[in-house]
């Protein structure tokens, strides 16, 4: 999607951030708000990852219970099952919508080629675009020791193309501060026809760096997210080059 609002692009910059944190917090409904300014987290490069899975339809499901209804079926040949158990090819993309406490908004994802920049206005950088789900997945930057230009960020993640088959990629969007525990967010819902999810907030409260969960699914596209939180921007039409796949 084009976006009619326009920021700098800076130079790339090496990135570090608290991989190595062996334990996870993860952010359900009941327990939906990290502070990273209470657990000496508000520095350095927040790491924001997006990692899923192409899978075939869960064997343990209907289709197991089809099976047990019908034990023929398992004397059909390995292609005939596999042809009806749906596989799910889908392209996620990891995206981040911004606002500084100047005023400036924009949008930080592969569609468009809107990678910003980590060391310049927004101090949000996308590093590339994965299109299988691969272990690496997608990841996105945020320099906190710029966080008081910062007003609030909202990480979405929507699908590209194919199939919307959010409850069967287990994705995940993992944040790794650059301290203490690194904060999980799963998108397991079950919402067959969504095409986009609102998945986290990273919010600046009087100087306390807020992390929030979302996780609400929409039918549109970044547009529909927009109005959702009240961003105020202009879309139109979109799509990748080679390139940007």
């Amino acid at each position: 999607m084009g976006l009619l609002d326009g920021w700098r692009r800076g130079r790339a910059a090496e990135f570090d951030s608290g991989s190595a944190a062996t334990n996870a917090i993860e952010l359900t409904k009941r327990n939906g708000q990290v502070s990273l300014t209470r657990q000496g987290a508000a520095t350095g490069n927040l790491r924001i990852n997006l990692s899923w899975r192409m899978r075939s339809s869960d064997i343990g499901g209907p289709q197991r219970e089809s099976l047990l209804r019908h034990p023929f079926k398992a004397l059909k040949p390995p292609e005939v099952l596999g042809h009806s158990q749906s596989m799910v090819n889908v392209d996620l993309d990891l995206g981040c919508l911004y606002e500084l406490q100047d005023g400036t908004k924009g949008v930080v994802q592969p569609l468009g080629g809107y990678f910003g920049d980590v060391n310049a206005p927004p101090y949000v950088k996308l590093t590339g675009d994965d299109r299988f789900g691969s272990g690496s997945g997608e990841t996105i930057y945020v320099n906190l020791d710029h966080r008081e230009a910062i007003k609030r960020l909202l990480v979405f993640v929507y699908i590209y193309d194919q199939t919307p088959a959010f409850d069967r990629t287990q994705a995940v969007v993992t944040l790794y501060p650059s301290n203490g525990p690194r904060v999980e967010i799963h998108l397991d819902e079950r919402h067959p026809q969504a095409r986009s999810c609102a998945v986290v907030t990273i919010e600046n409260v009087k100087g306390e760096m807020i992390v929030r969960r979302e996780v609400k699914f929409v039918y549109g596209f970044q547009a529909e997210l927009d109005r959702l939180y009240g961003w105020g921007l202009q879309w139109g039409r979109g799509h990748k080059t080679k390139a940007e796949r």
